[in-house]
């Protein structure tokens, strides 16, 4: 109580709650946290150190697959080791700064995240639709250039949140109800006019995430459309086999955007801490499973992995 009063007559501070209504249950709910945030981890590293070992594997695809990774273990450790000293130690204090620099980067590793999987998108619309000029067309060169573009894209646009944030007078509570700082939640806790923040977070995800969207619904109507053209029987679910895996970790990126938009917008009745949980779940579960699954479903990843870690 007394790091609690401390907190309010310090400007510099807040104090994130983690889940509140639940902190008895803090010590098991870091379990699930500390499991996934390990088994990511491992994951994450394991593809970026056969990726980097393995001469065969330096392709568009899996140079991608590398991003995704980076992302993943960027994205997770941004917040998970700060909620785990909620669970643990009961270590809630954040500076303002650190609040709106976690902010920053959530938002641009996050819109990262979503170029590579339009150039994941993109690189399956040409391996299907147009595979003699694959190589030409995709090379490594060009994949780092579209990520060098998507990085830029990325620290633009979340560029004004932390002004924006740094103008709000939080003269009420600096207390946060939640495991991580959040840019609309921050907001609302502000006693100033916050119409500006709403209509640039509104605008910055309609633009990226909408856009990206739309190309990944673009690359994905053409691929269809090539497919269904293809007289052989077998050759069509073999051509959208290859999808499986990119179809499967978007599923789970940005699912969860949707979900967590839509309680935001209409889940007034629902329970605080599934508020809390959901763009938790958001982080959690694409950074661990998204190697699982292409490891799971790319034969020669799969073969170049069992090769480290079935040795004798």
């Amino acid at each position: 109580m007394a790091a609690l009063n401390l907190t309010h007559s310090d400007p510099s501070t807040f104090i994130l709650m983690g889940i509140p209504g639940m902190e008895a249950a803090h010590v098991w709910i870091s379990i699930p946290f500390s499991t996934s945030y390990i088994i990511s981890l491992l994951g994450n590293f394991m593809v970026l150190f056969v990726v980097g070992k393995e001469q065969t594997l330096h392709k568009p695809m899996y140079l991608l697959l590398c991003m995704l990774a980076l992302t993943d273990i960027t994205k997770s450790t941004l917040f998970i080791p700060k909620a785990l000293c909620i669970f643990w130690f009961n270590w809630k204090v954040i500076t303002v700064s650190g609040c709106f620099t976690q902010i920053f980067f959530l938002y641009t590793v996050s819109f990262l995240q979503s170029t590579v999987l339009v150039t994941m998108a993109f690189d399956r619309y040409v391996a299907i639709c147009n595979p003699l000029r694959y190589t030409t067309i995709l090379t490594n060169a060009r994949i780092a250039k579209l990520g060098l573009a998507g990085l830029v894209r990325a620290v633009l646009f979340p560029l004004p949140l932390p002004l924006l944030l740094s103008r709000l007078p939080f003269c009420a509570s600096h207390i946060i109800p939640h495991t991580h700082c959040e840019h609309l939640l921050l907001a609302r806790m502000s006693c100033g006019d916050i119409t500006v923040n709403k209509t640039y977070g509104l605008l910055m995800a309609f633009v990226l995430i909408g856009s990206d969207l739309t190309l990944i619904a673009l690359s994905y109507g053409f691929i269809i459309r090539t497919v269904l053209r293809i007289s052989s029987k077998k050759a069509p679910a073999k051509a959208l086999k290859t999808c499986t895996a990119h179809i499967c970790v978007m599923l789970m990126f940005y699912s969860p955007i949707f979900f967590a938009s839509l309680t935001q917008q209409f889940g007034q009745s629902i329970a605080p801490h599934i508020h809390i949980i959901l763009p938790d779940l958001y982080v959690l579960i694409p950074a661990m499973f998204n190697p699982i699954i292409y490891g799971v479903k790319t034969k020669e990843l799969r073969d170049k992995v069992s090769k480290y870690t079935c040795r004798s």
